[in-house]
């Protein structure tokens, strides 16, 4: 139980810091909170400062997901306790004990979360996000089509026992989204593509 709760508040701490800022910061960068749509997340920096800084923050929060789940993994941390260390570093991210808990939307984290629970979801996942974004422009679609893929991705591959903890997650990502669904439904949402190096006004 102790072990269970350690690695459970390791990955809250890790989720808590915020790649978007941090990296904004190193860089010399506007930060991310106060520029574009002021989201200290992956998709806000690449509209703020373009690929490469935003290919950072993408790794760096990715990695705050991977880390916490695959040291409770070595640790024999397993099944729904797992999943609840995903949680964690998830709820991190959103709300960050670092940064008066006003944190980023956990997309590019609940991949490496995804990446740690299984590779091929993971991979699968990636390839859901990049199907739709190449069909469709949206960023904030490909992300929600993948994040709820990815329950799907969870049940083929017989991970049961992550089931609750990534509807759970979902659910958070979801709400982080609201806006960005709002935005879809009044056909105001900002698109994106890989041959520019910034958004682009819907």
């Amino acid at each position: 139980m102790i072990t269970i709760i350690t690695c459970v508040v390791i990955a809250y701490l890790c989720g808590s810091l915020s790649c978007a800022i941090i990296v904004c910061k190193l860089l010399h960068l506007a930060d991310p909170r106060n520029k574009g749509s002021g989201n200290p997340g992956t998709a806000n920096v690449w509209r703020i400062a373009g690929k490469k800084a935003a290919a950072l923050v993408l790794f760096g929060d990715a990695l705050k997901g991977f880390i916490p789940v695959i040291i409770a993994h070595v640790l024999n941390v397993e099944g729904i306790a797992l999943g609840l260390v995903a949680t964690a570093a998830i709820t991190g991210h959103i709300f960050p004990i670092f940064f008066k808990f006003k944190g980023g939307k956990g997309v590019a984290t609940f991949l490496g979360i995804m990446f740690a629970l299984s590779p091929i979801a993971g991979i699968a996942f990636i390839i859901t996000w990049l199907i739709v974004l190449s069909l469709f422009q949206y960023a904030s679609l490909a992300s929600l089509v993948s994040c709820v893929s990815s329950i799907i991705y969870i049940f083929i591959l017989s991970k049961f026992a992550y089931l609750m903890p990534i509807f759970i997650i979902i659910t958070l990502i979801i709400w982080k989204h609201r806006t960005n669904i709002q935005r879809l439904f009044a056909g105001t949402e900002n698109k994106i593509s890989f041959r520019t190096n910034k958004y682009s006004e819907s």
